[in-house]
């Protein structure tokens, strides 16, 4: 069941942005996100906090550029998802153009798993000797690596974002907004995004020791569109630090100045970079990178990012797209068994959902698990086979369920059932016995059936109201389009009543639709959805701009509607 409510805003905020020169449509739209001062809105690159206030962010520093200077073997040790890949190629892009020897290697999940274990240590002391290794979008919970890399005298540097747990890997230098005792202003930063910050306090340590200078110091802006596709793709909150990363990647890209693999990905998805969106960079060429962690090695995708040359990099990103096909195609099978497996069960009787199959990939566990949390409405966790009797799952939430918080509480009360597990508030991973399964579920539906409440588990769709006839426009389209919007900072979803004129089925898929209110008519669609609407609805619709046949309109695309 979904429920259309409407974003509570305050007038005053709305005011005092509209008279900062804010567009009045607008105004309401970003007081309704909580923004009341005009300079949250800047994109440019001046408006990001400075490294200064993100903890040992400047001991990284002296230790990385001692290394340098002393030409330290270094090894940056990656994770296989999209943030994970982009921050590896920024470390290894970045660090070089300082003048580091540097190499990385990222295992294969299937293998190795999560986080720098020592298995990893070994396998990083076999291929690569280093001296020092440099973890990206992982590292906080890697106590065992870390003591590991320790014992054979490598010293660790921890780069990460994701929440610790009571006790921190003793790492040599560990930077992560969210460690405890960091008073950094934005929690959101993505592991790109904290490996970029890593780079800006090791360029201001050199221009100190007289490597470089103002004038010759390698440009980490040209790094900013692999910072803001991995922001995107990693669905962290667009605070306004994260919305400046964003905003000047999207910018980078739109002006055909991206590194040679995003703009085959670009290609290859069908995409226009000189109109790239968040909505590009998480829909398309996100999940394109992605598919190289979940079915094959991450190492193909961190090629397409760091190769200089235009012909490997599309060589690579037809093979990505062949392998996210093939990634679909499983998902769809998963999805379908998953569903069957729910037919004995009615989902509104429980607060969560835990679901295993034998025959179920490893890799495409989380993406299954995102599908189920969306149709049901609860959080959600998706096992696959592990081998040696374990097995491992994936996990999606829903507002108001801290899904890590949820899990770490499953470990108090039950302390033997879950081997190992980490992330967010609403994605996490875990490992357990395949026959404490059983047990897991309960505990898990114990600790739902606790934090949440009836009307936490209704869908809720909010919506910005109704919208001025006179905005129904491609240039108010145009003025929206200007800004960054994503995961925290929600896209516009405007609300209102229509007549419906015509509606018919396009394709066995979509509805196709033609709304009228106030004299006015509109193209409509609503994907994904054939039942017929009645004469008169309420529809959650975002604005869209249509091409076709060199003309451009608006069209309406539908997020929801009920009977008015």
């Amino acid at each position: 069941m979904t429920r259309i409510a409407t974003r509570p805003y305050s007038f005053r905020h709305a005011e005092m942005l509209r008279q900062s020169g804010v567009h009045p449509v607008l105004a309401r739209l970003f007081a309704a996100r909580g923004l009341v001062d005009a300079s949250e809105l800047s994109s440019e690159f001046s408006s990001l906090i400075a490294p200064s206030g993100l903890l040992h962010v400047d001991a990284a520093a002296v230790f990385l550029a001692d290394a340098i200077d002393a030409q330290k073997k270094m090894t940056i040790v990656a994770d296989y998802d999209c943030d994970g890949a982009t921050a590896c190629a920024v470390a290894l892009r970045g660090l070089k153009a300082m003048g580091a020897k540097i190499d990385y290697i990222v295992p294969n999940r299937f293998e190795y798993g999560y986080g720098l274990t020592p298995e990893i240590v070994a396998l990083a002391v076999r291929e690569k000797a280093p001296d020092i290794i440099v973890t990206v979008d992982n590292g906080i919970a890697s106590i065992d690596g870390v003591a590991e890399a320790n014992r054979l005298g490598i010293e660790v540097v921890v780069t990460d974002h994701h929440l610790p747990a009571d006790k921190l890997p003793a790492a040599r230098v560990i930077v992560n907004p969210n460690q405890p005792a960091c008073g950094f202003p934005s929690k959101n930063l993505a592991g790109v995004g904290v490996m970029f910050y890593v780079l800006l306090a090791l360029r201001a340590e050199l221009r100190r020791r007289g490597v470089f200078t103002a004038e010759n110091q390698p440009r980490l802006d040209a790094l900013l569109d692999l910072v803001a596709l991995g922001t995107v793709a990693d669905v962290v909150k667009l605070d306004a630090n994260n919305r400046v990363l964003v905003a000047q990647g999207l910018k980078r890209m739109r002006a055909g100045r991206m590194h040679a693999g995003i703009a085959a990905l670009f290609r290859v998805a069908g995409r226009e970079a000189r109109k790239a969106s968040p909505f590009d960079l998480g829909f398309a060429v996100g999940p394109r990178l992605n598919a190289a962690g979940r079915l094959a090695d991450m190492s193909l995708g961190i090629e397409c990012l760091t190769t200089d040359d235009a012909g490997r990099a599309w060589d690579i990103a037809q093979q990505l797209d062949g392998i996210n096909r093939e990634r679909r195609v499983i998902e769809a099978q998963m999805q379908d068994s998953a569903l069957a497996s729910l037919d004995h069960i009615d989902p509104r009787d429980n607060t969560t959902l835990t679901i295993f199959d034998e025959s179920w990939h490893q890799g495409v566990i989380g993406i299954v698990a995102s599908r189920l949390k969306d149709k049901f409405y609860r959080p959600t966790i998706t096992f696959a086979p592990a081998g040696d009797g374990l097995i491992k799952g994936s996990g999606r939430s829903i507002a108001g369920f801290h899904l890590r918080d949820g899990l770490d509480l499953v470990s108090k009360h039950a302390p033997t059932l879950i081997e190992k597990f980490g992330g967010h508030s609403m994605a996490a991973g875990l490992t357990i016995r395949a026959d404490n399964l059983e047990g897991f579920t309960e505990a898990f539906e114990a600790v739902g059936k606790a934090s949440l409440t009836k009307s936490q588990l209704e869908r809720v769709l909010e919506t910005d109201g109704p919208l001025e006839d006179a905005y129904f426009s491609t240039a108010f389209i145009e003025l929206v389009d200007g800004h960054v919007w994503g995961q925290g900072f929600a896209p516009p979803v405007f609300c209102d009543t229509f007549r419906v004129i015509s509606q018919r089925v396009l394709k066995d898929r979509h509805l196709k639709l033609q709304l009228e209110k106030n004299g006015q008519r509109y193209d409509a669609i609503w994907f994904g959805h054939t039942d017929a609407l009645p004469d008169r609805a309420n529809v959650a619709f975002r604005l869209d701009a249509n091409e076709f046949n060199g003309r451009t309109s608006v069209q309406l695309l539908v997020e929801h509607a009920e009977p008015a």
